[in-house]
């Protein structure tokens, strides 16, 4: 039989037949020679040991389109970067690293921007405009609107989603919304901090409907970008590209030169003030920790 790894815990994978049942399963030892390790997302056959106890064994794991890091994921067809639009601020560095994460990873990032009901018409266009300037659709959700919950459905429909962002943003709820057999644990914002509780322990699909998953994942307070070079992040920062050619130099990283053309672009207004100096932060955290 074929299916997919919806959840593992300690050594057994849980693998779900894309129509309505589960099975308890153990992947065979002939992968751990093979040095692969059975991934949440991964597309598997296993047999079936007993049909009552819906319990069996991975028996080959089918290639993959795409292996995540952090989290560890295989085969997710896009990822929805969940803030809040208020309750708590939408920290943009932080979303910004979500973003270059995703962009270095080949995978397509839609952007969703949840409490809308929390928030005002003003941050609304604001967030909108800066977002939709750089490439990116996005989104205004609320878990108690029906029409916003609707709106993520169809966005979800026939895909393979990671549900990406901090904690307390509503994810867990929004994810309940969508499919209320997920029954996430949602918590409550800490008073003391205003940060969430983090709720989601770890990475697991939930079966929507056929072809159709969400994975909820462990919030995440901070994100380093890692593994590439101070000079290739501007790749990674789609809006600067049509400005790249006003630039002097050739080579040019759009941070000390004096004739640079994103820079010129930001004094204009053309390109977002947040999202410039957010490159700039973490371009100058990548050239620092080149040094040593």
């Amino acid at each position: 039989m074929r299916g997919k790894i919806i959840k593992g815990i300690a050594g057994f994978y849980y693998v779900h037949d894309g129509i309505s049942q589960v099975y308890e399963c153990k992947a065979k030892g002939v992968f751990r020679s093979r040095k692969i390790k059975p991934l949440v997302g991964d597309d598997v056959e296993f047999t079936v040991l007993d049909e009552k106890e819906q319990t069996g064994n991975i028996t080959d794991i089918l290639e993959r389109k795409n292996e995540l890091i952090r989290p560890a994921v295989a085969n997710i067809d896009q990822t929805m970067i969940v803030f809040a639009v208020t309750d708590p601020e939408p920290n943009l560095n932080l979303l910004d690293r979500f973003l270059v994460t995703m962009e270095m990873q080949g995978v397509p990032a839609v952007i969703c921007f949840n409490k809308m009901d929390l928030g005002t018409g003003e941050r609304e266009r604001e967030l909108r405009q800066i977002y939709e300037a750089a490439g990116y659709s996005v989104y205004f959700t609320s878990a108690n609107d029906k029409e916003s919950v609707s709106m993520v459905r169809e966005l979800l429909k026939g895909k393979t989603t990671a549900l990406a962002g901090p904690s307390g943003v509503g994810k867990s709820s929004l994810t309940n919304q969508i499919q209320p057999e997920a029954a996430m644990e949602t918590g409550a914002i800490s008073e003391k901090i205003r940060r969430g509780r983090h709720t989601t322990r770890h990475s697991e699909l939930f079966f929507v409907e056929p072809e159709t998953f969400v994975m909820d994942t462990p919030g995440f307070s901070s994100i380093y970008v890692e593994s590439l070079k101070p000079e290739e992040l501007s790749g990674y920062f789609p809006e600067f590209e049509d400005f790249v050619p006003d630039c002097r130099f050739l080579g040019c990283v759009h941070v000390g030169e004096r004739e640079c053309g994103v820079k010129e672009a930001v004094k204009e207004g053309k390109l977002a003030v947040s999202r410039y100096e957010n490159y700039r932060l973490i371009y100058e955290e990548l050239k620092n920790k080149r040094r040593y």
